[in-house]
């Protein structure tokens, strides 16, 4: 009797923990883009895993100004700073660190899977 391919669980932050050739699972070579609901209309954008030679506060306040949202710096104790800015800034984010070089498209992650709202250039 054929196994039914839809009843199989599917986890979608594998990729994450797996890894790849270029970039092993727990290396911070990863920015993470993550999405999440406040209340019913409202959304908060978190940044965080960013290279450590840029100063994320200056990050911040770039972000707040280009984007025209608000936005803070928090301090995790698992992930370290984190960048927090209202609404959905994710593809805003992703061609801003792929405009000045901070990061290239392999290296973002949106939710646990490859960003893939930009095409590469």
């Amino acid at each position: 009797m054929p196994t039914i391919q839809n009843l199989q669980s599917f986890d979608p932050f594998a990729d994450v923990s797996k890894g790849d050739d270029l970039f092993p699972a727990g290396t911070k070579d990863y920015i993470h883009i993550r999405i999440q609901q406040r209340n019913s209309i409202k959304t908060l954008t978190t940044v965080q895993g960013s290279a450590d030679d840029y100063n994320k506060k200056k990050l911040m306040k770039t972000f707040k100004k280009i984007f025209d949202c608000n936005g803070s710096l928090i301090e995790h104790p698992e992930h370290g700073e984190v960048i927090l800015l209202q609404s959905d800034q994710h593809r805003h984010i992703c061609q801003f660190l792929i405009e000045i070089g901070l990061a290239k498209l392999d290296q973002l992650r949106f939710m646990g899977f490859k960003c893939f709202c930009l095409t590469e250039v």
